[in-house]
């Protein structure tokens, strides 16, 4: 992931439908896929009188394996997957900036403008992402911390709305955070 992400005003409604769709799209798709594979294998390698759970399991694993390239090469780039796409791009970079939280922590204690930028976007789009999945007691376990952050982003003069993930953040805070322990 190298490229930079920007938040997106979205409709959860209309999110949780497409998203919904998409995801019995790829189940279809899968179950189709594992058991057509499944008893194709038991047709073509299988016993009558034996036991074809193995070839039933390597249906089934096949399935699977093809599913995902289906997905991942043909599906993930279809416009109707875009709900589902922006979805998925919004938790990895939530994640990315929760995987060294103690470090985007330390840094705002220190006034370190980009982890105050990364720790407001993280804010910011968990709560987006609460919202479009429809939790609003996720919603009203960040005000606190995303206030008390707001008030020192005011404090500092600098832009609250911060709809902005770059990658390269997460490494220069990681960064600076060892050469300060170091």
């Amino acid at each position: 992931m190298s490229d930079i992400f920007e938040l997106e005003q979205r409709d959860p409604d209309n999110y949780r439908k497409e998203t919904r769709k998409n995801t019995l799209i790829l189940m279809a798709i899968f179950i189709v896929l594992g058991m057509g594979l499944a008893t194709l294998s038991v047709s073509l390698f299988g016993h009558p009188e034996g036991n074809n759970f193995v070839w039933n399991v390597a249906g089934v694993l096949a399935g699977f394996i093809l599913t995902t390239l289906i997905f991942k090469k043909i599906l993930w780039y279809q416009p109707w997957m875009n709900a589902s796409v922006y979805g998925w791009t919004l938790k990895r970079c939530l994640m990315r900036v929760t995987n060294i939280m103690h470090h985007v922590e330390a840094g705002v204690e220190r006034n370190d403008i980009t982890a105050i930028k990364l720790l407001r976007f993280y804010h910011l789009g968990l709560m987006q992402m609460h919202r479009l999945e429809g939790n609003d007691g996720g919603v009203s376990e960040l005000q606190k911390p995303a206030e008390k952050l707001l008030e020192k982003i005011e404090a500092l003069e600098l832009d609250p709305q911060q709809t902005r993930f770059n990658p390269a953040w997460v490494d220069e805070v990681k960064e600076t955070e060892k050469q300060r322990i170091s």
